[in-house]
């Protein structure tokens, strides 16, 4: 047994699958229900919460050795699913070649510009490749924190084409200039403040 501290790229599907386990064995532990309760997303930690990792138990079967036998060994793979807009409208039905962890992915996204894609839980990123590879976009796998902390409002606002500057979690001009050009755009009160109502509507458009 052990406690494992979360780094930025970490998820619990990533440490679950690193440690051999299914996520749900991991996020469902008796131990780590007030992580739980406070991240409410397994895919979601931030750089410094505590994991609890119960101990691996192995599994032993029995079978006679005059025979061939066949063992499947069960996976769970996550989803991916990225949503490309321009000008806030989508980029529909466009091919895409993406690159996860070195497996290649194509297809077109579908009329709401969404790409999905299955992948291995503790996959870390790669990149997205548009127009005919012209256009790369980094894909970065687990490394987007929660709405209730201040990075994790600012990631929020970048990715949506609000620009806030850094993602360290401070608060700055930049940051506070782009929370009121959200809140003016969604009709919330304007007070460049990351507050319940601004935090709910990012969470909105972007779990």
């Amino acid at each position: 047994m052990l406690n494992q501290t979360a780094d930025l790229g970490d998820s619990i599907l990533s440490i679950a699958t690193d440690n051999g386990f299914f996520w749900e064995t991991v996020w469902n532990h008796p131990q780590n229900a007030q992580l739980k309760a406070l991240r409410k997303d397994p895919t979601l930690l931030a750089p410094g919460d505590s994991v609890f990792v119960p101990d691996l138990r192995k599994q032993v079967e029995t079978r006679p050795t005059d025979a061939r036998h066949i063992f499947k060994r069960k996976g769970v793979p996550a989803k991916l699913r990225i949503q490309l807009r321009v000008l806030g409208e989508p980029r529909a039905n466009e091919p895409y070649v993406l690159n996860i962890d070195g497996t290649i992915f194509q297809g077109n996204t579908d009329g709401n510009g969404v790409v999905e894609q299955f992948i291995p839980p503790n996959a870390k990123g790669g990149e997205l490749r548009l127009n005919g590879g012209k256009e790369v976009i980094p894909v970065k796998i687990g490394y987007l924190n929660p709405i209730d902390i201040l990075s994790g409002v600012q990631q929020r606002l970048n990715n949506l084409g609000i620009y806030c500057g850094s993602e360290e979690g401070d608060m700055n001009d930049d940051t506070a200039a782009a929370l009121r050009r959200f809140q003016q755009k969604y009709g919330l009160p304007v007070t460049g403040n990351a507050d319940a109502a601004t935090k709910a509507k990012l969470q909105q458009l972007h779990p």
